[in-house]
């Protein structure tokens, strides 16, 4: 947690992905866990050609006095939480700036035109070295694997939000995540998802 607040305002958080990804999910719950603090909140979304597998990305435009416009101009992310890592490449190009700090979920999802052999997708240590020439306090978990191990990999998205929020640049704690998906899952889940928070805390302190 970042117990002095925010260091902009509005404070511009971008979380991209895939779709099926739970990147919508995400967005929601990051959101409410600032509105339950008393910030305003305002969430955009952009979705790519397809439902499934095409690119996602919402903004979340967060401020101690007012809404702001959903789109966030270009080159005013603080924040970019890619759940999938050429997803944060493509986010980079338009929305970073030198203070943008970056975490990315380091498992691919191929797109159809890879998995068809009509294009190839970068290798991990290339997108690696790209980002961080460019932001080199980017942070990279496998967060799928983790949530592959919990027997549910969507949690994924819930494993970055525990990272996001272990990285100490946001005022919240993890008492305001249980707030937030108690609004969103079945009761048997809650346990499950603060799992996966927990999980994803402790991998950004390692």
């Amino acid at each position: 947690m970042n117990p002095n607040g925010l260091k902009t305002d509005p404070f511009n958080i971008i979380i991209t992905g895939v779709g099926g990804q739970g990147n919508v999910m995400a967005s929601r719950v990051l959101g409410s866990m600032f509105v339950n603090n008393g910030y305003y909140v305002t969430i955009g979304e952009t979705f790519g050609a397809s439902q499934r597998g095409g690119s996602v990305m919402s903004h979340l435009r967060i401020s101690k006095g007012s809404s702001w416009s959903p789109q966030m101009p270009k080159g005013r992310a603080d924040i970019i939480v890619s759940l999938e890592p050429i997803e944060a490449i493509r986010v980079l190009a338009d929305y970073s700036n030198r203070e943008t700090r970056v975490l990315t979920n380091t498992r691919p999802i191929y797109p159809v035109t890879v998995i068809k052999g009509e294009a190839t997708y970068p290798s991990l240590e290339a997108m690696k070295d790209e980002v961080c020439t460019i932001l080199p306090h980017t942070r990279f978990i496998d967060a799928t694997e983790e949530a592959i191990k919990l027997d549910s990999p969507i949690l994924a998205n819930i494993i970055m939000i525990g990272a996001v929020c272990g990285m100490a640049l946001l005022p919240l704690e993890r008492d305001d995540f249980r707030k937030a998906i108690v609004q969103r899952v079945r009761t048997d889940q809650i346990d499950l998802n603060m799992n996966a928070f927990d999980i994803g805390f402790s991998l950004i302190k390692r």
